[in-house]
């Protein structure tokens, strides 16, 4: 019949209403059923229904949303990095950097001022105005190592 709606425009417009509805949800849950749908429909619409039919379709959409779930996982996780680190931890930016010890490290902790903010500092025992160098950040703690300092040889 003219007009009329087949099995694949059924799903290309499921996969399109999943993915537009993922950009109004938090989170990433349609994103994988809406590619998955778009994938069925591209299918239904190169092979014939005698060969891929409604059945067929519902076990490949299932089999396919169960693939991106796992790639899409998988991706994911390798992407947030390893360890017990927090992705997002703005404190991350202080790597690399130095500064000086406001408060002697006693017993593995001490303190140290960057910028506007005091931080609560861990490494060796160090006594007060030692320059650091912050080597790891992990729960909002730097952990430093004193800084070697080169000094120039005495002119004579």
């Amino acid at each position: 019949m003219p007009g009329s709606f087949e099995p694949e425009h059924w799903w290309w417009i499921a996969g399109f209403l999943l993915l537009a509805l993922e950009l109004a949800s938090p989170g990433v849950y349609l994103l994988f059923f809406g590619l998955a749908a778009l994938v069925v429909g591209t299918n239904a619409f190169f092979l014939p229904d005698s060969l891929f039919g409604i059945s067929q379709q519902l076990i490949a959409f299932a089999t396919v949303s169960a693939a991106a779930i796992y790639l899409g996982g998988r991706w994911y996780r390798s992407s947030r990095g390893k360890g017990d680190e927090m992705p997002d931890n703005p404190a991350r930016r202080l790597v690399g950097r130095e500064t000086v010890l406001t408060e002697a490290i006693t017993s593995g902790r001490g303190r140290a001022k960057i910028g506007d903010s005091w931080w609560t500092v861990e490494g060796p025992d160090l006594p007060e105005g030692t320059r650091v160098r912050i080597h790891a950040v992990s729960a909002n703690i730097l952990s430093v190592e004193p800084v070697e300092v080169v000094r120039p040889p005495d002119a004579m």
